[in-house]
C-alpha cells in the first residue's frame, strides 16, 4: 500500500517549508515552518467510509533557521561521538579470530551485527552524555508548544540508540526531513508537540 494511505501503529511525518527570502525583510529573523503529522493507532485512509480522525493529529512551529542550522550540527557532532563510543565497545567486545575460517565468518555475519548495533542502547560516558543534554535541551526548547523549561534536562528522555539519535539528526534535515515511528524517541517528541 502507498505510504500517503497507511501509517503503522505511532508514526510521525517532519517537513520543512523554507519561504523565499526575498520576501524577508532585514529587520526579522529567518525563520523556517515545520510541519509535523503523527497518528497513535493504525491508519489506513483508503477507506474513507471506516476512516476516524481521532487519533490523528498536525500542526506546525515556526522555528529560526539559525537555531535549526546550529541544532543540527551539535547532533551531527552527538551521533560522531556515539560512534566513536560504538567502534571502542566493539574493539572490547570480539575476539580476534585466530583462523581464516573463523575470519571469513566473521565477515559474513558482521552486517546483520552493524544493523543490530544501531539499535543497540548505549551507555554513555560523562562527557558524551553531557553533550546529548544540551542537544536535548536545545530540541526541547524549539518544540515545545508551551513555554519552554528554562532548567537543564537531568536525564536523557528516551533510550539513546545510534538510530534515535540519527532520526533526531534527519528531523532537523531541512532538505528532507523524517518519519519517525513508534519507540522512546517518538513518545518524547509527541511529549512535546502535545
Amino acid at each position: 500500500e502507498s505510504r500517503a494511505t497507511s501509517a503503522s501503529d505511532k508514526e510521525i511525518n517532519i517537513q520543512w517549508y523554507i519561504p523565499s527570502v526575498a520576501k524577508l525583510s532585514n529587520h526579522t529573523e529567518t525563520k523556517v515552518l515545520l510541519l509535523y503529522a503523527y497518528n497513535m493507532n493504525p491508519l489506513k485512509t483508503s477507506d474513507i467510509t471506516i476512516f476516524s480522525s481521532a487519533s490523528v493529529f498536525s500542526g506546525h512551529l515556526w522555528i529560526p533557521l539559525a537555531r535549526i542550522i546550529s541544532l543540527r550540527e551539535k547532533l551531527s557532532d552527538l551521533k560522531e561521538q556515539i560512534e566513536i563510543l560504538m567502534q571502542g565497545s566493539k574493539s572490547f567486545s570480539t575476539s580476534v579470530p585466530t583462523s581464516f575460517l573463523e575470519q571469513s565468518e566473521t565477515l559474513r555475519i558482521s552486517p546483520s551485527n552493524k544493523l543490530k548495533m544501531s539499535d543497540a542502547k548505549m551507555h554513555l560516558d560523562e562527557k558524551t552524555e553531557e553533550i546529548a543534554k544540551r542537544c536535548l535541551f536545545e530540541v526541547k526548547a524549539l518544540l515545545s508548544v508551551g513555554p519552554a523549561m528554562s532548567s537543564p534536562l537531568t536525564e536523557i528522555p528516551f533510550d539513546v540508540t545510534l538510530q534515535s539519535i540519527t532520526n533526531l539528526e534527519d528531523m532537523f534535515d531541512l532538505a528532507n526531513g523524517c518519519i519517525i515511528t513508534e519507540g522512546s524517541l517518538f513518545d518524547w517528541i509527541i511529549s512535546l508537540l502535545h
